[in-house]
């Protein structure tokens, strides 16, 4: 029946996301979610939602949601955007902030849901190579563009660009808007959002969904001067004016006002990385720096996809690449040091 389908749709190759396998004692580290559980405060705050409230429309401006996250990093409500999980964030600033005439520029390694969106609205752009070592060059991105986009930590490299670095990109980039997305900077960076005050051509992306726990309420925000919030809400009220039902709001406020939970999980994750870092390494393994919930490693004598399957026949689950470039490397989802530890034991049988 793709005789009815529009022109671009004909057009797309869409995103494929992390499996969610149905395995019998699987061990799951192939879809970077936080090992720990929610917030209580936040578990207790989606409980309190059940009830003849659920009739009602939730908050279409998510005021609640935007006051906490306005609260926590300093900034006043009018810079804040929230929306369906940070994807759908991402897809608006795409649609209302990165669609020019110039090139949109993103590195070559990144998430691939940049090019996707690139090819559903329609969005001319140019990959930029990483450097050998997988790092972004700073310099390569002083040419003329119609914006620029890259995660930071990088993603799936897990390699950290100091703020220093963004600064200088957005500094030299005052025409283009410049999108930092920071998925996963609470596990070893420092955010950029300072920045947003300093100036109006940056827009910070955060989800919900990896060091909050919250991957299946899916809330995601954005910070940046109030006229590019005022772009992304005009987008959000010409495509769906309630993305954040009752219990993502309520569930998503809780966590962002709970920080001695969160402090406590971030840094079980980061020790449990430092650990598993070291582990692989003594197993052979490169291991690039990373400042996320994963890692990602590759090993001088064994093929990736080899790898990836035979952990997977001992129910472990890591994500391999088939790009060029990375298709030796493995990305690994930081999991509880037991987790970790079943990891290493099948990996030290592998390579025997």
């Amino acid at each position: 029946m793709s005789r009815f389908w529009s022109k671009v749709v004909h057009s797309l190759t869409p995103y494929v996301p992390g499996e969610q396998p149905k395995l019998a004692n699987l061990v799951k580290l192939n879809t970077n979610e936080n090992p720990y559980g929610p917030s209580p405060r936040a578990l207790a705050a989606l409980s309190a939602v059940v009830g003849d409230v659920l009739r009602l429309y939730s908050d279409p401006h998510s005021e609640k949601l935007k006051a906490a996250i306005a609260a926590h990093h300093g900034v006043a409500a009018a810079q804040v955007f929230v929306g369906n999980g940070s994807d759908e964030v991402l897809a608006h600033a795409f649609h209302g902030l990165l669609k020019h005439d110039l090139p949109l520029l993103f590195p070559d390694i990144t998430y691939s849901f940049y090019p996707v969106y690139a090819g559903l609205y329609e969005i001319d752009y140019r990959t930029v190579p990483l450097a050998d070592d997988f790092s972004i060059r700073v310099e390569d991105y002083k040419t003329p563009n119609g914006g620029i986009i890259f995660p930071n930590p990088n993603a799936p490299t897990g390699m950290l660009l100091p703020l220093a670095a963004i600064e200088e990109i957005v500094a030299a980039n005052p025409d283009s808007v410049v999108v930092v997305d920071e998925a996963y900077i609470d596990f070893g960076g420092a955010t950029a959002i300072p920045l947003t005050a300093k100036y109006p051509n940056l827009l910070v992306v955060h989800t919900f969904s990896k060091s909050r726990s919250l991957a299946g309420l899916r809330v995601g925000f954005a910070v940046g001067h109030p006229e590019l919030i005022e772009a992304l809400e005009r987008i959000k009220d010409s495509f769906n004016s309630y993305p954040l039902d009752s219990f993502a709001i309520a569930g998503a406020t809780a966590a962002m006002e709970d920080k001695a939970y969160f402090d406590q999980t971030c840094a079980a994750v980061v020790k449990s990385r430092e650990t598993l870092t070291k582990e692989m390494q003594a197993l052979g393994f490169e291991v690039l720096p990373s400042a996320a919930n994963f890692i990602f490693a590759r090993h001088p004598q064994k093929d990736a996809a080899e790898l990836a399957a035979a952990l997977r026949s001992r129910s472990i689950i890591v994500r391999h690449f088939k790009a060029a470039r990375i298709d030796q490397f493995l990305r690994i989802t930081i999991g509880t040091d037991e987790q970790c530890d079943v990891l290493v034991t099948a990996l030290k049988e592998i390579l025997i």
